[in-house]
């Protein structure tokens, strides 16, 4: 596990389009570098990939996801430690950075965006409530990982924003280089 950063983001400083023109940008950025690029998904049940093919043209950048919606299918499936989710539980940086680094591996891309969360309207923990999501994005040089809080907002609205941040979080890796 190579998690180089978290980065807390709450909705009031969290600016994210209605559209798709953050999963347009993504798809460029990565066919302008010519990278690849996977998903692991859980509380986004498949939205990112869903997004990401909804662009004409990601075919040459997108590779594949997984959605691992139970702790048995990211552990058994896409390798990620027991260890990690009886310590730190399926919703923490912990488990989106090994999601993010084993969906690269699995799908064999460039980067790979993970995401784990509680959308609600129930889970949670004291730690992390309703509306928290974690993302990761791992590249061979780094894994990051953003904590979001989007508090209550419906579930729907936090899948959605998680997946626009996604892409947004993309393109800006790629523009630092």
């Amino acid at each position: 596990m190579k998690l180089t950063k978290i980065d807390a983001l709450t909705l009031d400083n969290l600016f994210i389009t209605e559209n798709n023109d953050a999963f347009v940008s993504a798809v460029k950025a990565l066919s302008d570098n010519g990278l690849t690029v996977s998903t692991a998904e859980s509380c986004t049940g498949g939205l990112i990939g869903k997004m990401f093919t909804d662009v004409p043209g990601a075919s040459a950048v997108f590779v594949g996801g997984m959605i691992t919606y139970t702790n048995r299918v990211k552990i058994s499936k896409l390798g990620v430690s027991a260890e990690t989710i009886a310590k730190h539980t399926e919703v923490s940086a912990e488990c989106a950075c090994e999601m993010a680094e084993r969906a690269r591996a699995l799908f064999e891309s460039d980067l790979a965006v993970s995401a784990t969360g509680f959308a609600g309207p129930t889970g949670g923990n004291e730690k992390d409530g309703v509306g928290t999501v974690y993302l990761g994005i791992s590249s061979a040089e780094e894994t990051v990982v953003y904590r979001l809080s989007f508090g209550p907002l419906s579930r729907d609205e936090i899948r959605t924003r998680t997946s626009l941040f996604a892409a947004k979080a993309l393109v800006d890796m790629l523009k630092k280089g």
